[in-house]
């Protein structure tokens, strides 16, 4: 197979001798053509090589949502280093264990996310500095030397030891991806793609090199338009985007903003679902919209271990009212899946079992860590004494009478948070730093309508129990991402048990507004909400974040911070408007998502509405 012989570099000169003047990235801070982003990129990989960046290399990509990302990410890879992506929101804690953690000779960044670290002890590199006007940059001869089996990049995902991993993934299993896909899909040149997702989070790697290695258009989606479902409407709509990738929670808020739009996304050809489990019904609604093969949707099951994506499975009409497990389909070419019971034998089809991906699409494995990837990356010896290797996904599955497999949930106890994947363990380890804290356990909460959370279940002697939840809620913003912080804490003197002397998880409560399960940060009265606008609508966040009436929400509390999602932003906005009578745009929150905002910007707006009567 030609992608054998490729590195992600050498395809993307391809693609620039064939479309050097179209456009590639579409950004709030500008857009480049082909020829503009292989020149930029082309440069930063010197000054990378100038550090001491030489092939082989780990180097830190630390950008905010722009034309920086996929700069950053070809420059690096053109240094013949392999790219580590990390969030600007993580704490920068985080950030600086995993620069020191990686191995990374040198963090490409920009002035805003690189102001707020200490001292890494690397060459930082900003992307948004003045500079002298270019020499002629490197021909591709004289770039860092890069083979197909060299990794491309390392990106963390939460560990079950407590302790993030980076998986090193290789140049060759992301042009395979590509290779093995084109066909169902026929990418070509007139794509338009969203970079809707964070660069951590491996769906991106899908959405970047799909527009990149096939001469379509990346449109880079701000923060703000990402968190707004009607704005992110209206980019896809005004774009013309033709390829949109979704994990199936953030497609549900989407689709009801498509709902309640008098525009259709006409531009749209295909929906790829990943990230997260699938429930077919819930696509219901758009379907009788819009029918099922303009856009055609897909889901597709991936670990980031599998190289993002690792089964394909159309979806249609007859899917919504199927019973039984998620539907994932049949594996990519070139990948073979086994269903092994505990015994580590295949079960009978139709039996369900833990799936083994074996094929060219597994990682190399976990950067640095020899142990989970001999307990993750196997030898398996198969009837005909072959031996092959596989990923232990912890993935439940079961093959399908009517063909393909079925995806039924994890055998350990990992979740999925807004397609992130989380592991209890690590945000345990960071609640029991708390010297109060005698034991953590953690577990995922559905609050209704999918708005799934985490709740972190704390044992403490503490005489005061309500007053530990904001500082618990502290320790986890300093050293936790967004997704994987607690939204509520329920504190007690000591977690039951089984027989086994594990925690019966069964017999943990459920959170419930009261001092034991009080999110972070409610603070004195005199920071309460005060005005009639105020108080009505802390009301509502109350009633939808399970908030304690005493002490209160503040008028400056972060919403987020009070232990809020994505989901149950959208809800409260939505009640918001309706007991306002108003029909305002969530992006009114861009400058914050507090009470005191909101109150101002509904103040504002009844105003305007009295005027206009």
């Amino acid at each position: 197979m030609e992608s054998v012989k490729c590195t992600l570099v050498t395809r993307f000169d391809r693609v620039v001798a064939r479309f050097p003047d179209l456009t590639a990235v579409t950004s709030h801070d500008g857009d480049l053509t082909y020829r503009e982003l292989d020149r930029r990129s082309d440069l930063l990989a010197r000054e990378l090589a100038a550090t001491g960046v030489a092939p082989g290399a780990r180097v830190v990509l630390l950008v905010p949502r722009g034309a920086g990302v996929p700069v950053g990410v070809l420059g690096i890879l053109k240094a013949g280093a392999a790219y580590v992506p990390l969030d600007p929101d993580w704490p920068p804690e985080r950030i600086a264990w995993t620069v020191r953690d990686s191995g990374a000779r040198a963090v490409v960044s920009t002035s805003g996310p690189a102001g707020s670290l200490p001292d890494l002890g690397v060459d930082v590199l900003l992307l948004d500095r003045p500079t002298a006007p270019p020499a002629e940059p490197p021909a591709p001869a004289t770039r860092g030397a890069t083979t197909p089996d060299d990794p491309a990049y390392v990106i963390y995902t939460s560990g079950s030891t407590g302790t993030p991993k980076g998986v090193e993934v290789e140049h060759r299993n992301v042009v395979r991806l590509f290779d093995s896909t084109r066909e169902r899909f026929g990418f070509d040149e007139n794509d338009v793609w969203t970079l809707f997702h964070s660069t951590a989070f491996d769906f991106s790697v899908w959405e970047i090199w799909g527009a990149l290695l096939f001469g379509g258009r990346l449109v880079v989606v701000p923060l703000e338009t990402a968190r707004s479902p009607e704005a992110f409407h209206d980019l896809l709509r005004g774009e013309r985007v033709t390829v949109l990738n979704q994990t199936p929670s953030a497609f549900g808020r989407l689709a009801a903003a498509d709902a309640r739009s008098a525009h259709r996304l006409t531009g749209l050809r295909v929906v790829v679902f990943g990230g997260e489990r699938l429930e077919p019904a819930t696509l219901r609604d758009w379907v009788e919209r819009h029918g099922d093969e303009s856009p055609r949707l897909i889901n597709m099951y991936g670990i980031t271990e599998a190289t993002v994506h690792a089964s394909y499975r159309p979806l249609t009409r007859h899917d919504l009212d199927a019973h039984g497990p998620s539907p994932i389909g049949d594996p990519l070419p070139g990948l073979v899946f086994h269903v092994l019971g505990d015994d580590g034998r295949p079960v009978t089809r139709g039996e369900p079992g833990e799936l083994y991906i074996e094929g060219p699409g597994l990682a190399r494995g976990y950067l640095g860590r020899p142990e989970p990837t001999e307990e993750r990356f196997i030898e398996r010896t198969g009837p005909d004494g072959t031996v092959h290797r596989c990923h232990r996904t912890g993935d439940r599955v079961v093959a399908l009478p009517q063909g393909g497999y079925g995806h039924l949930g994890r055998t350990d106890d990992r979740m999925k948070i807004r397609g992130h994947r989380v592991e209890p363990a690590e945000i345990e380890t960071v609640l029991v730093r708390h010297a109060d804290v005698s034991a953590a356990v953690v577990l995922p909460h559905d609050y209704g309508g999918g708005d799934v959370r985490v709740v972190a279940y704390v044992a403490s002697d503490r005489p005061r129990a309500d007053s530990l939840a904001p500082e618990l809620g502290k320790t986890a913003a300093a050293a936790l991402p967004p997704h994987m912080r607690p939204s509520a804490y329920v504190v007690l003197r000591e977690l039951p048990l089984t027989r086994n002397g594990k925690v019966d998880k069964d017999r943990l409560p459920a959170p419930v507004a009261g001092a034991t399960t009080t999110p972070v940060h409610l603070v004195a009265d005199d920071h309460r909400a005060r005005t009639a606008t105020e108080q009505r609508i802390a009301g509502i966040w109350q009633s939808v974040l399970d908030v304690p009436e005493v002490p209160g929400i503040p008028g400056d509390a972060d919403f987020f911070e009070l232990g809020g999602t994505s989901l149950s932003l959208l809800r409260m906005f939505g009640q918001v408007n309706e007991a306002f009578g108003l029909g305002l745009d969530i992006t009114v929150l861009i400058d914050g998502a507090t009470v005191g905002t909101l109150a101002r910007h509904v103040d504002h707006a009844l105003s305007a509405q009295r005027r206009n009567t």
